[in-house]
């Protein structure tokens, strides 16, 4: 097409207006809703024109960019209305436009009142294709938007020329970062890290993320643990011209990947995909690699199986290849020979607890030396010291902020986490939920600082006997904890638990309640009577590996506070024991107790 043509047919369009609308929804992951759409403009289907690319490309080159605009900026204010869409309208605008002197003032607002909308859903995503020269004319006119009501949006941040720049100056409520940095993001350690500063930036500007290009769960799941909570992308809708998607249907979509995803622990979200060496690669040739790649701290050296052998460090092999006549001596020698003695070797399914105690308990441990990953024997990538630290610290702090304030265990919502991640996983476990029987009593006769020493020696208690590597304790309430063991010896450990608690309890027993082996005090209603000691009461839910269809979190903490109450009918130390039938079976039944046990 030549010029002339390409001339008649973007006029042929502003005089038709012959623009067609498509609308792509952006969505909270954390809510589970649509909350706005973000209107594509295409040229005539049989136009050369048709591309967005090349329609505005065009009218940018014959000056008609903001007559282009203006037209695209009513079809969308007009459709969106039409169609009675909820939540937010995102129009892109190119700032050139806005800072040409024929620019219409007010006539968007003038669209937005005749089409029955108010200026607070209307937001002025800047689309960047050129640098700008002059951003305090820019601020100006974003200024005069947002008098009027408008919101304004940032597109494409880390494509663009200057969108950190526009970031800090322009203060917009939104950004959209560029689908590039999305795209695979939960095998890219370096994009995960892009999205993370943004997300600290955006906590600063207070302004509000949005990650574009979402295309598989695995990406909306990174992002969801990352703290990015609207999204936009193809995996939820592609854009059309009247979308489909609703509140019940984007619902069903996230709680099937919740489901699904049944990996709550492990080092996935770690894995850097470096490829390794080969052990008879050369010494010579592994530093030549080292060397274009300067990014690289450690290289793993497979076998021929690629089970890896070890890793070769940069700074190491650097120092003993700038000795005299080392490049004489080792340099055509096999990388197998020059492998770090105590290479760290882990598997993927591996706790990020776990990990982090063997990094720190290695004396000789750099933060620059990574340690190697294996999925099934065979090498998966490499792992970074201090991204495993970095999650550690998130995962302490998430965990503080829910804590009991009195034991510093978990609360009720890592508690809730726990439950719900032994769900998706189709993990086998224990879920104790266990009560100190007389505890009420006790703390009206030896008053709360006793009481208070009881419920701390019985969380050290806790811990103590888990394995922190599987097992979990956490503090409901009170005198109500929770105690998850995975562990094959949980029988063993809950033995240990009783007679370590009567060690703490007899302690702390007047010489007479102990003869007694009982103690005055009112009880509920008020009237005095005799209660036995301290004695811990467990209902334990047997949860297997299998699938429990329509059981929560909230459930399973449910059935194990019942067999709670019929372990405490019985006096002394009492466990009571039953599997989970499944939410049908349990639901106005009670607890089935298969197999009451009295440890």
């Amino acid at each position: 097409m030549s010029v002339a043509q390409q001339f008649e047919a973007l006029q042929q369009v502003l005089r038709d207006a012959d623009i067609s609308v498509m609308f792509q929804p952006i969505v909270s992951g954390l809510e589970k809703k649509i909350v706005g759409y973000e209107a594509l403009s295409r040229g005539p289907s049989n136009s050369p024109l048709h591309s967005p690319l090349t329609l505005f490309s065009t009218a940018r080159y014959f000056g008609l960019l903001t007559e282009l605009e203006m037209l695209c900026r009513a079809k969308a204010i007009f459709a969106f209305a039409q169609h009675q869409f909820e939540g937010l309208l995102f129009i892109n605008v190119s700032p050139e436009s806005l800072l040409e002197q024929q620019h219409p003032s007010g006539r968007t607002l003038e669209l937005v009142k005749q089409a029955g909308m108010t200026a607070n859903r209307l937001v002025i995503e800047l689309t960047e294709h050129a640098p700008i020269d002059n951003v305090g004319l820019l601020q100006n006119a974003l200024h005069h938007y947002r008098s009027m009501g408008f919101a304004i949006a940032i597109d494409d941040l880390g494509a663009g020329y200057s969108g950190l720049r526009l970031w800090t100056e322009l203060k917009p409520e939104y950004v959209k970062i560029d689908r590039h940095f999305i795209n695979g993001i939960h095998k890219d350690t370096v994009k995960r890290e892009f999205v993370g500063s943004i997300l600290t930036m955006a906590k600063a500007s207070r302004s509000h993320i949005i990650a574009e290009g979402v295309e598989h769960s695995e990406e909306f799941n990174t992002l969801a643990e990352m703290g990015v909570e609207w999204m936009q992308g193809y995996w939820f809708e592609r854009p059309s011209h009247c979308p489909q998607l609703t509140h019940a249907a984007l619902g069903q979509q996230l709680d099937a990947v919740e489901r699904s995803d049944g990996q709550a622990g492990g080092l996935h979200s770690l894995v850097i995909p470096v490829a390794g060496v080969h052990h008879r690669e050369r010494v010579v040739d592994v530093l030549q690699r080292f060397q274009r790649q300067p990014s690289l701290n450690s290289l793993a050296v497979l076998d021929d199986n690629n089970v890896p052998l070890g890793s070769v460090h940069c700074h190491a092999l650097s120092q003993v290849m700038l000795k005299p006549y080392a490049m004489e001596l080792h340099g055509r020698k096999p990388i197998a020979q020059m492998l770090a003695s105590d290479s760290l070797i882990v598997d993927v399914q591996q706790s990020l607890q776990r990990v982090s105690r063997l990094l720190t308990s290695r004396a000789r441990q750099r933060l620059e030396e990574d340690f190697i990953i294996t999925d099934a024997g065979q090498y998966a990538g490499l792992g970074r010291v201090i991204d495993v630290l970095r999650q550690i610290t998130e995962l302490q702090v998430r965990q503080a902020q829910s804590a009991n304030p009195l034991t510093l265990l978990p609360g009720n919502v890592s508690i809730h986490e726990c439950l719900d991640r032994l769900l998706k996983g189709k993990l086998a476990a224990r879920l104790c939920y266990i009560d100190i029987d007389s505890f009420k009593p006790f703390n009206d006769i030896y008053g709360y600082g006793k009481g208070d020493e009881i419920l701390l020696g019985l969380a050290q208690i806790l811990k103590s006997i888990c394995d922190p590597d599987c097992d979990f304790v956490g503090h409901i309430g009170g005198d109500d904890f929770m105690l998850v063991l995975r562990s094959d010896d949980w029988h063993e450990r809950l033995d240990k638990l009783n007679v370590q608690f009567q060690q703490l309890c007899r302690r702390l027993y007047r010489s007479e309640h102990l003869t007694a082996n009982g103690f005055e005090a009112p009880d509920r209603d008020g009237n005095w009577r005799t209660h036995p000691l301290l004695n811990l009461s467990i209902g334990v839910l047997d949860l297997t590996s299998e699938e429990a269809p329509g059981v929560t979190a909230e459930l399973l903490a449910e059935y194990a506070s019942n067999n709670k109450h019929l372990a405490k009918k019985r006096q002394g130390f009492s466990v009571e024991i039953s599997p989970l039938q499944g939410a049908d079976s349990h639901r106005g039944h009670g607890i089935r107790v298969s197999h009451p046990h009295l440890v």
